[in-house]
């Protein structure tokens, strides 16, 4: 995101929401999905009290589902299309460890959407 600490954790500037608000536990790799009652019970509410919302960052396939929702398409197509939701939203990949693999195989994204993101939050903080 190319802020400091400060500025990330300041909940004036930046919220960090979960796609759901209720833990839905572990499996064997990782944790579980969210609890599909868990967004629509918790996730509008807390969004409607975001009155100044200028950017939202979607990550990963959850969060892509709900936020994009009507088109099924992977976190790679919606991650490499992401001018079209440009300036309000954009999709990126799980920031997972697991991802390594992920980042490799899309060299485009650290060079295309990483700066134009970095920018824009910087336009706004």
């Amino acid at each position: 995101m190319g802020v400091d600490e400060t500025t990330f954790y300041d909940p004036e500037q930046i919220a960090i929401l979960p796609m759901g608000f209720c833990y839905p536990g572990t499996g064997s790799s990782g944790d579980l999905p969210p609890r599909p009652e868990c967004a629509p019970a918790w996730r509008t509410k807390a969004l409607a009290q975001l009155k100044q919302l200028e950017l939202t960052i979607v990550l990963g396939q959850y969060a892509l589902a709900y936020h994009m929702p009507g088109k099924r398409r992977s976190v790679t197509d919606a991650v490499r299309d992401w001018q079209q939701s440009w300036p309000t939203v954009v999709p990126l990949p799980h920031p997972s460890p697991r991802n390594q693999g992920w980042f490799a195989k899309n060299p485009w994204f650290e060079t295309e959407v990483l700066p134009a993101l970095k920018k824009r939050i910087q336009d706004l903080v």
